[in-house]
């Protein structure tokens, strides 16, 4: 199966999510990480989608996506040219026998310490798939308490501007 990261410029409106996600849910394909956010254009909103699928479903659902009203814009983003992050909070049982081992941990994935209790601490993470899931390998042999990932936000590199202007143009 291969991945797919969209970056899709959307009409900043109601029912916009549900109009997309009832894309995927009518056609049987899985989301497997969705953000939105505003843009620096008021009106437009950035949805970054990740699906898998073989490269026939794909396309499909990179043309079915087009055909959508509120959809203005979809743009793959290749790994190649591209720039992945997402944000994760990991809550993990502490205690003074192991925080010390924690921390070190944490410190060797340039990750933060963002909560502190007698029992437990919450991480924050930044980084790539690869990266996360490295920290979450190293710290299996704790009581991972909880999970909170953001979902993949992804940006082109060098000067490729995938936003549209105020008028609906890209630009």
């Amino acid at each position: 199966m291969e991945e797919l990261i969209l970056s899709i410029l959307v009409h900043n409106s109601a029912g916009v999510l549900t109009r997309v996600s009832g894309l995927f849910s009518r056609r049987g394909y899985n989301i497997d990480s969705l953000t939105v956010g505003p843009t620096s254009n008021e009106g437009i909103s950035r949805m970054t989608v990740v699906a898998h699928g073989n490269q026939q479903i794909l396309e499909q659902i990179e043309k079915q996506l087009r055909k959508l009203e509120d959809v203005l814009e979809v743009f793959a983003l290749p790994i190649e040219t591209s720039v992945y992050r997402e944000l994760v909070l990991i809550k993990v049982e502490a205690n003074q026998s192991t925080r010390a081992d924690i921390v070190s941990i944490v410190d060797i994935f340039r990750a933060k310490i963002v909560d502190v209790s007698p029992d437990s601490m919450v991480i924050e993470v930044t980084g790539t798939h690869s990266k996360i899931n490295g920290l979450l390998a190293m710290l299996d042999g704790f009581n991972i308490v909880e999970i909170v990932r953001t979902g993949v936000a992804g940006i082109a590199r060098g000067l490729n501007d995938f936003e549209i202007n105020n008028k609906g143009h890209r630009g």
